[in-house]
């Protein structure tokens, strides 16, 4: 039942074609600074002893899926968290990919940055949905910043960005009520221009982060060459007729 929950396995053949040169970008200022993931081993603990004490909810006989989450499949999950799953081997793993911290708008942000190979690759920055984190677009970081290697052009390449929203991740959660998807907009372009250095760059974004990156275009066009859109942002759902 479990067998679609696999960990990185691909992730370190993805991690090793990132080029040792972008762990030190020349862009980067005083304000930017290298993170690793390091999770502390009493949150590891906590999370194993409170697994461990799990009150199984009673199930209808013969339920499977139609009342909610299968009891059993959970269990297995569980079973898996705690005896499967290695988490210092996927932080390792994780740890591959070049990482940084800076603060923008009172807030401490986490991103990727990765130099695309070629002689001029342009700056993309990739937003994630909810709930999710950077971890949505390591397997595709490496087509972007070396298409040759996979049949493309070198003309083709990007130099990706990708932050962790606010409240995501590894970023900083809001502190201030009021912080919404423009908000977010607002701390990219910043994060984009004034801390990297980039003048003009193109944004992507899936799921909620299709809503920052339109928020992106209406707010900031004079720093962008295009936005790409995974999906029509949730909000303009209601004024799309059928047919």
């Amino acid at each position: 039942m479990l067998s679609a929950l696999k960990p990185l396995e691909s992730l370190a053949d993805t991690a090793s074609l990132v080029p040792e040169a972008s762990l030190i970008h020349p862009r980067l200022s005083g304000a930017v600074y290298p993170f690793k993931i390091s999770v502390s081993q009493s949150v590891l603990d906590d999370l194993q002893s409170r697994l461990s004490r799990t009150r199984w909810p009673d199930e209808v006989v013969g339920a499977d899926w139609d009342y909610g989450t299968n009891r059993e499949y959970l269990q297995q999950l569980t079973t898996y968290w705690r005896q499967g799953y290695d988490w210092r081997a996927q932080e390792a793993k994780l740890n591959q990919f070049p990482q940084f911290m800076t603060e923008v708008d009172g807030h401490e942000l986490h991103f990727i940055h990765i130099e695309g190979k070629g002689s001029n690759p342009q700056p993309l920055l990739l937003t994630h949905g909810w709930p999710d984190s950077f971890f949505r677009f390591v397997k595709l970081i490496p087509l972007l910043t070396d298409p040759v290697r996979y049949g493309g052009r070198a003309e083709d390449a990007f130099t990706v960005v990708v932050p962790d929203i606010p409240g995501f991740g590894f970023s900083q959660r809001p502190i201030k009520p009021g912080y919404d998807t423009a908000s977010a907009a607002d701390s990219f372009a910043q994060l984009m221009t004034n801390v990297l250095g980039y003048k003009k760059f193109v944004a992507h974004g899936g799921d909620f982060g299709a809503s920052i990156t339109e928020q992106l275009g209406l707010r900031h066009p004079e720093v962008l060459t295009a936005i790409h859109l995974l999906n029509v942002p949730p909000q303009h759902a209601q004024n799309i007729k059928p047919g």
